[in-house]
């Protein structure tokens, strides 16, 4: 017999069922997926900022801004997901798929990875 991985309740159905109901699927993963502590969560939420600051500047997937618009919309240069050195030596950070590389006059290239 089969119990609810979420309130341990019996399970009726199918036999691969792992939950009583979806109430209780979206409750155990919901839990599953939550961020662990406030350092974690702070963190991701500077990372989504930046995402949708970038999004937001970057519509044709490739332009250009200043570091002041992008300081004036709240953007923190410090959270990024990862640095792509190119065989040119320029130097791109990214999040996830949007990034950009520091140009001269304090302009940055905004560019968007194919994936």
């Amino acid at each position: 017999m089969k119990i609810c991985l979420e309130c341990s309740e019996k399970i009726i159905g199918r036999e691969d069922k792992k939950f009583c109901s979806d109430g209780c699927r979206n409750a155990y993963n919901n839990k599953i997926n939550k961020d662990s502590n406030n350092y974690m969560r702070n963190i991701n939420n500077k990372l989504r900022k930046n995402y949708r600051i970038l999004s937001g500047l970057n519509t044709e997937g490739k332009s250009k801004t200043t570091r002041a618009k992008l300081l004036s919309k709240g953007f923190d240069f410090e959270f990024f997901t990862n640095i792509l050195n190119t065989k040119t030596g320029n130097t791109y950070y990214f999040l996830y798929d949007q990034g950009y590389m520091l140009l001269d006059n304090d302009f940055y290239m905004l560019v968007k990875k194919d994936i």
